[in-house]
């Protein structure tokens, strides 16, 4: 009888990133070894997706914790009407959040369901962002709600060397005040909001490469310029950040488990029917001080 490692399958699904796992059953437990394969595609590849798999919640969770400590919903760093937004009915479990737009008698099941959602890190505004996000698609519209990555590693790459040369060590604010499509003015106390400052550039622990640490959704201003540059220099690494031709977009299919790596990577959600039912289940693992 064929092992596990004999029968996984390697697919890349873009120039950019992404890579689709086949011929591994994420309900039963894995060996080490199939793990450590599985690890190394994720270094290789940065998201990659696993289809028609039937799992539950304990499952998943299983499934995330070969990688690291699960990780926590982070809500209780918000200040009370933010906490709000990852308040969800059905969510039973402090390691799970779903991100869904449905409501039952008035109330969302879940958080961060409607419509476009700009690029972002998730976490970024914490210490310590989540090493990895892992998303279970359990009911869709019939159009939109796609999941967009960005290989972060290629951004760096494309950089000019003067713009290298002149954000080296320096710092970005990374801040939970935002809405999901607009740009919203950053207060000047902060304390009261859940924010962090990272560096610009980041150095993956695993992998030793470099990449690009901001996002246009929750990255404010970096350290050393004025508002004016801020909106300039950031307006620059975002459009270099999101080039099509670093981007991967995912369309789901129901019982897609997708994964990525949120230390090299954006992501960013599409328009869909408002009116339309959409619930992803949602872990992750906890991370580390990012460090350039």
């Amino acid at each position: 009888m064929a092992t596990v490692l004999e029968t996984m399958k390697i697919t890349p699904l873009s120039a950019a990133c992404g890579a689709e796992i086949s011929g591994v059953d994420l309900t039963q437990e894995l060996t080490p070894a199939t793990v450590a394969a599985i690890r190394q595609a994720w270094n290789d590849h940065i998201v990659l997706v696993f289809r028609g798999q039937k799992i539950t919640q304990e499952q998943q969770l299983r499934f995330a914790s070969y990688f690291g400590n699960l990780g926590r919903r982070k809500n209780a760093m918000f200040r009370q009407e933010l906490q709000q937004r990852t308040h969800g009915t059905k969510q039973t479990d402090p390691n799970v959040l779903l991100v869904s737009n449905i409501k039952e008698n008035g109330e969302p099941i879940g958080a961060f369901g409607e419509g476009e959602m700009w690029f972002h890190i998730d976490s970024g505004y914490a210490e310590k962002p989540y090493n990895y996000t892992f998303l279970y698609a359990l009911e869709l519209p019939s159009t939109g709600g796609n999941t967009q990555f960005s290989n972060m590693y290629k951004a760096y790459d494309a950089l000019p060397a003067k713009l290298k040369s002149e954000l080296a060590g320096k710092k970005a604010l990374h801040i939970h005040e935002y809405e999901r499509s607009a740009k919203v003015e950053v207060k000047e106390d902060l304390s009261q909001t859940a924010h962090y400052f990272h560096p610009v550039f980041s150095t993956h622990a695993e992998t030793g490469r470099k990449s690009l640490f901001v996002d246009r959704l929750m990255t404010a201003r970096i350290e050393g310029y004025s508002k004016d540059e801020n909106e300039v220099l950031l307006e620059q690494l975002y459009e270099v950040g999101e080039r099509p031709e670093f981007i991967y977009e995912h369309k789901w299919q129901l019982d897609d488990f997708v994964m990525w790596d949120n230390r090299c990577a954006i992501h960013a959600r599409t328009w869909f029917p408002p009116e339309e039912r959409r619930l992803l289940r949602r872990c992750a693992i906890e991370g580390a001080p990012i460090h350039e």
